[in-house]
């Protein structure tokens, strides 16, 4: 004979719940989770922080497309913590009365009373108390899921779709197909290969858009954060996730922006920044101060650039292949080959500076690429301190950046960069270092050059590694 109808709602003052299954993880684990990640944690690194483990960790980054699910505002304190509740199962074994629970709680007796209740265990027909099972019912009932503006507007939804997926016309509306490209297999966008092509607006061009072309109509309005949402977010619905392909990043997953911003600049630390660099750098009254930065070829070849700002004396750095580049498949995380990786620039740069008087080696100031990483290990070789420049500042290494727009002159972009020899190099910057410049009064670099290293031999002895 089976419990009579009712029985529970009767027994919780509650109605029945239709269990999910096995407890999910905790909303403030979650939550803790998502925040991790904001700051620039990696999946893996941020489950390993809440508890965990990496695999979950990069199952809730998929799942929620790289963006948080939930909010990560912490709910307010009308509503008991799991803490708290834990508190209570503790209190409750004890046999502490209900009103002595409230009393050390801070809360009202009525609370204590209707948690107790409302949230109990039910599976022996009876109320058992746990925290962990109260806390899943709790969040259970929390949640108030809405539906998708644009599963329910279909004519919002077909105006986004095609402004994000529509085809390429000609004004006389002929469709113009594109290149013919494989299907969406869930990563990001090809590498060095052909995209489809689509009318591909920003979420953000739509969004505004649509205030532009319906000005009086309410119902075609939405954020660009809720198409992300729409795009990115594992069964947020309306859009398929494949149409990610038409975004101009072409991201399976969202890149959290501290992510992003710290990922390449981690090697630059607060003492090495250009504010950080002596004051006599900057206005070239004393020689030895140098800027460098690579200029990038075709293959992944590239040459090494230093120009030192008083004289604007250029010295071209050579990179070759590492032995095995092109032999064998690229290992994930192994050393890099193609010549200019940390450690090969570290040791390129060592031996072009190195033939230098130690006083015309004074700093470098170089951009942000990791190319540098090793330069503690440069400075402690050659004497010379290194400086990054601000991201995305080229002004402030104005003398490489100009002298790099001359050297495209003999090494054009789309060209492969490792078929030139380090004598061939020479002969370019013995080239420019002779060429008149109105800055010098017509003079070259490499007289102005000769003239500083004059003053330091008549002053003392110049002493090179």
């Amino acid at each position: 004979m089976g419990r009579p109808a009712g029985w529970l709602k009767g027994l919780t003052g509650r109605n029945p719940m239709i269990s999910p299954g096995a407890p999910k993880s905790r909303r403030s684990v979650e939550r803790q989770f998502w925040k991790e990640v904001a700051i620039g944690a990696s999946s893996e690194d941020a489950g390993a922080a809440v508890g965990v483990s990496q695999a979950v960790g990069a199952r809730w980054f998929r799942q929620g497309g790289g963006m948080a699910t939930i909010t990560l505002v912490e709910p307010g304190g009308r509503y008991l913590s799991f803490v708290e509740r834990e508190e209570i199962a503790l209190l409750r074994t004890q046999n502490v009365g209900v009103r002595e629970i409230a009393r050390r709680l801070g809360r009202d007796a009525s609370t204590v009373s209707r948690e107790l209740r409302r949230n109990a265990a039910t599976r022996a027909g009876k109320l058992h108390y746990r925290a962990s099972v109260a806390q899943w019912k709790s969040e259970l009932m929390a949640r108030r899921p809405k539906t998708a503006k644009l599963v329910k507007n279909p004519r919002l939804r077909a105006y986004v779709q095609e402004h994000l997926d529509g085809r390429v016309c000609l004004p006389d509306g002929t469709v113009v197909a594109g290149p013919a490209v494989a299907a969406w297999k869930g990563r990001n966008k090809p590498h060095r290969g052909d995209r489809a092509w689509s009318i591909a607006w920003s979420p953000e061009q739509i969004s505004q858009r649509l205030k532009l072309e319906f000005p009086d109509d309410g119902a075609m309005r939405i954020s660009h954060e809720a198409i992300y949402q729409a795009l990115y977010i594992e069964g947020r619905g309306a859009l398929k996730r494949e149409l990610v392909a038409a975004l101009r990043t072409g991201r399976s997953l969202r890149k959290p922006r501290a992510r992003a911003q710290s990922k390449p600049q981690g090697h630059v630390t607060a003492d090495v920044v250009i504010s950080q660099r002596p004051a006599e750098a900057a206005d070239r009254a004393v020689p030895g101060h140098w800027e460098g930065d690579l200029i990038i070829g075709t293959n992944r070849s590239a040459i090494g650039t230093l120009v030192e700002r008083k004289s604007r004396s250029t010295l071209l750095v050579h990179l070759p292949r590492l032995d095995g580049y092109g032999q064998q498949p690229r290992i994930k995380n192994g050393p890099a080959l193609a010549g200019y990786g940390a450690q090969a620039m570290a040791t390129a740069l060592t031996k072009s500076m190195t033939c230098l008087p130690q006083q015309l080696r004074k700093t470098i100031t170089w951009d942000r690429g990791k190319e540098l990483s090793a330069h503690a290990r440069f400075a402690v070789d050659t004497g010379t301190k290194v400086f990054f420049a601000d991201p995305h500042s080229p002004w402030q290494r104005p003398t490489n950046e100009n002298t790099n727009g001359v050297l495209r002159q003999y090494f054009p972009k789309g060209t492969d960069l490792s078929r030139w020899e380090a004598q061939e190099l020479e002969a370019v910057a013995y080239s420019l270092n002779n060429r008149p410049r109105k800055v010098l009064g017509w003079k070259t670099p490499a007289e102005v050059f000769a003239e500083q290293l004059e003053s330091i031999e008549s002053t003392g002895v110049a002493t090179t590694d």
